[in-house]
């Protein structure tokens, strides 16, 4: 089938604008956009630039706005997407260069919640394992699943409007340890989502739980946070 690509190609160096730039290739419906955007990257305009990696879903790499939503183009098959495709870079991020977007800033904010496991108590007399009950491993399973993509954040209104935000994919990472049962920095990171432009900025618009690719529940990762901070005497917004 012949398919129309729509790319909208920015290239600071020599453009005064982002325009858009169309190409046609040939796709089995079973084909990937990402495949698309290779054979534009390979046999037509060796100059399109984007990010990929593994390109099967995990690594999260080349998420862009495809079709007006985001989206893994390794992941959006062309029997979905139709004959005629338009592929921009995620919203709300720095350009690079086409489909290239600075993630600093993203990954800054994922790094203030301190996404990894603290605990400070001793080990325990064996010297092993930390256990926990399934119970307990399962309050993180969801959030646990987070592939730092972006699109969740890109997709987020608030963010559109303020950087300065966390971002929902921070938040989720925040989640994924202020429910280990193991983790002794809860206090700590309640104490990060209670900045002003921590968790009490979102806005419950749900776009966050529709850009994900990995079905997380990110609204309700959201409120489960606010539901900790709440119980912790964290009941509204600091300014």
């Amino acid at each position: 089938m012949d398919v129309q690509l729509r790319i909208r190609r920015y290239n600071p160096d020599i453009d005064a604008a982002p325009h858009w730039e169309t190409y046609h290739v040939t796709a089995e419906p079973s084909d990937r956009v990402l495949d698309l955007l290779h054979q534009v990257k390979w046999y037509q305009d060796g100059t399109l630039t984007f990010r990929r990696s593994c390109a099967h879903g995990v690594c999260g790499s080349d998420a862009m706005l495809i079709n007006g939503r985001n989206r893994l183009a390794c992941q959006y098959l062309v029997r979905d997407a139709g004959t005629e495709i338009t592929v921009e870079a995620i919203p709300a991020m720095p350009v690079i260069k086409d489909l290239l977007v600075d993630m600093e800033p993203f990954l800054d904010a994922y790094r203030s919640v301190k996404p990894f496991l603290i605990n400070t108590d001793p080990l325990p007399a064996d010297g092993r394992e930390r256990r926990q009950s399934p119970e307990d491993r399962e309050r993180y399973e969801d959030t646990s699943r987070c592939i730092l993509c972006a699109a969740c954040t890109a997709a987020c209104p608030v963010y559109w409007s303020d950087q300065k935000y966390v971002g929902p994919a921070a938040i989720v990472n925040a989640h994924r340890f202020i429910v280990d049962s193991r983790d002794t920095a809860t206090e700590e990171r309640l104490q990060i989502m209670a900045d002003p432009d921590g968790v009490w900025r979102c806005r419950t618009v749900f776009n966050c739980v529709e850009a994900c690719p990995r079905g997380i529940n990110v609204t309700g990762a959201i409120m489960e946070v606010i539901g900790e901070m709440r119980s912790s005497g964290r009941g509204s917004a600091e300014a």
